[in-house]
C-alpha cells in the first residue's frame, strides 16, 4: 500500500513540476448602450478593426467603429439579450470564415457555420473575410472563358474567367434566373460556385436550393445565407464571407464563379448600421465610402498570374510541385514566364520551364443590382457599373413580352469582349450583337412605316428568327456546341422560310437532329473549340439535308 501511495505521490510531484502556467491577457469593456443590432462598448482599449468580440451571452459582434472613448460593435446574431452594463471580452482574431472543399455541398450562415442540418463542416483553414486584392503584376489577361449556357449571353455579352460581369435590372426581370443558370451550367467545367444571399427571404433561398439539387448543382457549389430576418451585421459581411471561401479555391490553382444576390440589399444594410452608429449620412443617406464597400470586395476578383520553374526533370504533365525544389529538381523559380524563359535561355544546357501547381487560379464575380423603373443612372448602380467589367441590363419591357432572358443588347456589354470567346463562337456570332440591336431600333421604326423596302423587310424577317432563336427557357443552358450550331444555322438562313411562331419547335428539332445524326459535328466544334474548314463544308451540308426533311 505504501508503494502504491509513493508512485501516486511521485506522479502528483511530476506534475507539479512540469506545470508551467500560461498567462493569456483579454481586452475587456462594458456594454453603455444597445439596440437595433449595435451596441456601444465602454473600454477595450486595444481592440482592432474588424475584430471579433464576444458578449458574457456569447453572442458575438465586430468592432465597427473606433472612437475616441468607445468602440462601435455592430452585433452578429440576436442582439435583443444585449443590456447595459453586460461584458465584452475581445478575441483578438479578425473576423474570419472557414474555408477548404468540405464547404462545397453546403448552406452556410455569413460566419461559415452550417444551416443545413447536414452536420458540422470539418474544415482547418480560416480566412479573414476583408482582405487586399491581387495587385496588377499578380494577375493575368482574361481570355478563357465562363460558359453560361445562356445563347444571348454567350454569343453577345460574353464572360471570361476573372471577370467582374454586372447583371442589373428591375424586380421580376430574371436576374437571379441569369445566375442560377449559369451555376447550373458549370456542372463538369471544373468551376466551383458561391451563391452568396443577401436580404432574401428563406422560402426564396430554399427555392434556389431545391432547383440547384434537382439539377445536381450542388454538388460543387457553396450558399452562403444573411436573410432578410437576420441581423443587418451578417447582411453586411455576408458578399466578404463568401468572397474569402472562394479566394481558397482561387488561390490553389482552381477556378471558381461568385454571385452576389443581390448588392442593393447589402448597401442598404451598410447603410442601415452605419447610420445607428452615427457614422455622416451622404447622398441617399448613404456613408461616404459606400462605393469603397463595394469595391472591396469585387476587386478580390481577379485571373491569378501563372508561375513557372526553371527544371530539368520530366514532368509528363507539364505541371511542377513546389516540392520537387527540395531534391534539387527545380533550379530556380517561382518565375513570371517571361522571367522564367530568359532564365532558361541563359542557363541552357537543356533547361525548361514548368508551370507550378496550383497557381493561376480565378474568381469570376456576377453581382446583381436592382434597379427602380429601370434608373440605371442612380447612385448604387451608377458606383457598381463604374467597377465592373460590364454589365447584362435585363428590361422588364422585353420580359413582359414574352422575350426571355430579356436582355437588352443595345447597353449590355461586356469589356472583356470577344477576348474571352471561344474562336468558334467568335466565328458565327461576330456580328450578332450588331445586328439586334439595329433589329431592335428597325422594328421600332416599322411600326410606324406602312411601305418598306425588300431589304429592310429581309432585315426585319432574319431579325424576328434571331430573337426567337435566343428565347431560352428557364434552368435549360444550352451546351457550347449547340449554341453554335444553332446560331450558325439563324445567321446562315438555314430558318429564314421557317414560321415564327414555329422556331422554338425547329430549334428543338435541330439539336436532336445534329446530336443523332451528325455527332461528329459537335464533336469537332468541342475539341477544335472552332469551325474548321472541313467541318464548315460537314454542317452546312448537315443543316441543307434537316431543312429538306424538317416540316413544322
Amino acid at each position: 500500500m505504501s508503494d502504491l501511495i509513493k508512485q501516486i505521490t511521485g506522479d502528483l510531484q511530476k506534475q507539479i513540476e512540469g506545470f508551467k502556467p500560461e498567462l493569456s491577457v483579454s481586452d475587456f469593456g462594458a456594454v453603455m448602450e444597445a439596440g437595433d443590432g449595435i451596441a456601444r462598448v465602454h473600454g477595450l482599449a486595444n481592440v482592432k478593426a474588424q475584430e471579433l468580440v464576444q458578449f458574457s451571452n456569447g453572442v458575438m459582434g465586430t468592432a465597427f467603429n473606433l472612437e475616441k472613448d468607445s468602440v462601435g460593435v455592430i452585433v452578429m446574431g440576436d442582439y435583443q439579450g444585449i443590456t447595459e452594463g453586460m461584458t465584452v471580452r475581445g478575441t483578438g482574431r479578425i473576423a474570419s470564415v472557414p474555408v477548404g472543399d468540405a464547404m462545397i455541398g453546403r448552406v452556410v450562415n455569413a460566419l461559415g457555420e452550417p444551416i443545413d442540418g447536414k452536420g458540422p463542416i470539418v474544415t482547418t483553414g480560416f480566412r479573414p473575410i476583408e482582405r487586399m486584392a491581387p495587385g496588377v503584376v499578380q494577375r493575368q489577361d482574361v481570355d478563357t472563358p465562363v460558359q453560361t449556357g445562356i445563347k444571348s449571353i454567350d454569343s453577345m455579352i460574353p464572360i471570361g474567367r476573372g471577370q467582374r460581369q454586372l447583371i442589373i435590372g428591375d424586380r421580376q426581370t430574371g436576374k437571379t434566373a441569369v445566375a442560377i443558370d449559369t451555376i447550373i451550367n458549370q456542372k463538369g467545367k471544373g468551376v466551383v460556385c458561391i451563391y452568396v444571399a443577401v436580404g432574401q427571404k428563406k422560402a426564396a433561398v430554399a427555392r434556389t436550393l431545391g432547383i440547384l439539387e434537382k439539377n445536381g448543382a450542388m454538388e460543387h457549389t457553396i450558399i452562403v445565407v444573411a436573410a432578410a430576418d437576420e441581423s443587418a451585421a451578417l447582411q453586411y459581411i455576408a458578399p466578404y464571407s463568401g468572397t474569402a471561401i472562394g479566394e481558397e479555391f482561387m488561390e490553389t490553382g482552381r477556378d471558381a464563379l461568385i454571385i452576389y444576390d443581390d448588392l442593393s440589399k447589402h448597401a442598404w444594410a451598410y447603410r442601415q448600421v452605419s447610420l445607428l452608429l452615427r457614422r455622416p449620412p451622404g447622398r441617399e443617406a448613404y456613408p461616404g465610402d459606400v462605393f469603397y464597400l463595394h469595391s472591396r470586395v469585387l476587386e478580390r476578383s481577379a485571373r491569378l498570374a501563372n508561375s513557372y520553374v526553371i527544371t530539368k526533370k520530366d514532368y509528363s504533365n507539364e505541371l511542377a510541385n513546389a516540392k520537387d525544389g527540395v531534391d534539387g529538381k527545380v533550379y530556380e523559380g517561382p518565375l513570371s514566364k517571361h522571367e522564367a524563359e530568359e532564365a532558361a535561355k541563359a542557363l541552357g544546357d537543356g533547361h525548361k520551364i514548368v508551370k507550378v501547381a496550383g497557381t493561376g487560379g480565378s474568381l469570376t464575380a456576377l453581382p446583381i443590382i436592382e434597379t427602380l423603373l429601370g434608373d440605371v443612372s442612380a447612385y448604387i448602380p451608377t458606383n457598381v457599373i463604374s467597377i465592373t467589367d460590364g454589365q447584362i441590363y435585363l428590361e422588364g419591357n422585353l420580359f413582359n413580352a414574352g422575350i426571355r432572358p430579356a436582355v437588352n443588347v443595345g447597353i449590355s456589354v461586356s469589356r472583356v469582349g470577344g477576348d474571352a470567346q471561344t474562336k468558334a463562337m467568335k466565328q458565327v456570332a461576330g456580328r450578332l450583337r450588331l445586328d439586334m440591336a439595329a433589329y431592335r431600333e428597325l422594328a421600332a421604326f416599322a411600326l410606324m412605316a406602312s411601305d418598306l423596302d425588300k431589304s429592310t423587310q429581309q432585315q426585319l424577317s432574319r431579325g424576328q428568327r434571331m430573337q426567337e432563336l435566343l428565347k431560352q427557357p428557364q434552368y435549360q443552358p444550352m451546351e457550347f456546341e449547340e449554341q453554335v450550331i444553332v446560331i450558325f444555322a439563324g445567321t446562315n438562313g438555314y430558318a429564314d422560310n421557317v414560321p415564327v411562331e414555329k422556331m422554338g419547335q425547329w430549334q428543338t428539332d435541330l439539336v436532336r437532329y445534329m446530336a443523332t445524326s451528325h455527332p461528329e459535328v459537335g464533336k469537332d466544334i468541342v475539341a477544335k473549340k472552332a469551325i474548321s474548314d472541313d467541318n464548315r463544308a460537314a454542317l452546312a451540308k448537315a443543316l441543307e439535308s434537316f431543312r429538306a426533311g424538317w416540316t413544322a
